[in-house]
């Protein structure tokens, strides 16, 4: 995601990044320091600039980001938080509660987890890549747990369809499948110059690797 000098005084929308905002609107430093770090991370990577960096972007002094954030890591943070709500939220609406089926759902929410990677890079490198502990701030912590929640639900329901004696661990299950989906997200899904190249699109290829998975688990095509 990135940010217009327009976006940063006040509007939102895609485009490239100019000046630093100044002059954030008074009571809005806090919406202008996350804005900052999400430019900042889709340039330069969640490791490539400095607490005095954000507050350049933003127009402001270097000790004003410490009436919000006690560092620069507790900024990513809360920039990571915001990704996984976003995140949960679009895990959540592909899933649908398994509608019609659990398993032309499931491929939903493959595909929601690739269109992420690809439309917010920013929030996907601050969430999976900034090097922030999920036990680093409470809220965070219940933020990315929710997100993979919405992932184990539709295993369970999955491994549900099975035969009783045939039933592997749901949390397994999920577990698998995140990793499917995370390595080729990040490596062929993402929408940063980190993206390699792929001679197939990556929902086919996540496709085709979750049918070859089930498939192995008993479960039909």
């Amino acid at each position: 995601m990135r940010w217009t000098k327009h976006d940063r005084d006040g509007n939102s929308g895609p485009g490239t990044s100019g000046e630093g905002a100044r002059g954030y609107h008074h009571g809005n430093l806090k919406e202008a320091l996350v804005r900052a770090a999400l430019e900042l991370i889709a340039e330069k990577g969640p490791a490539g600039f400095t607490f005095a960096d954000a507050a350049r972007w933003a127009g402001v002094s270097p000790a004003a980001p410490y009436r919000h954030f006690k560092s620069r890591e507790e900024l990513i943070g809360d920039v990571a938080r915001r990704g996984f709500e976003l995140f949960t939220a679009a895990l959540d609406k592909a899933w649908d509660d398994g509608r019609p089926d659990p398993k032309t759902a499931f491929n939903r929410l493959g595909k929601a987890y690739l269109d992420f990677a690809r439309d917010m890079p920013a929030y996907y490198s601050a969430m999976f890549e900034a090097g922030v502990p999920s036990d680093s701030d409470p809220q965070l912590r219940v933020a990315s747990e929710s997100a993979f929640a919405v992932l184990r639900k539709a295993a369970e329901r999955l491994v549900a369809s099975m035969p009783a004696g045939q039933r592997p661990p749901a949390l397994m299950v999920a577990l698998h499948i995140w990793s499917m989906t995370h390595g080729i997200a990040s490596l062929f899904g993402r929408g940063d110059r980190a993206r390699r190249t792929l001679p197939m699109a990556p929902d086919e290829l996540l496709e085709a690797a979750v049918l070859v998975y089930l498939r192995g688990l008993g479960l039909p095509a």
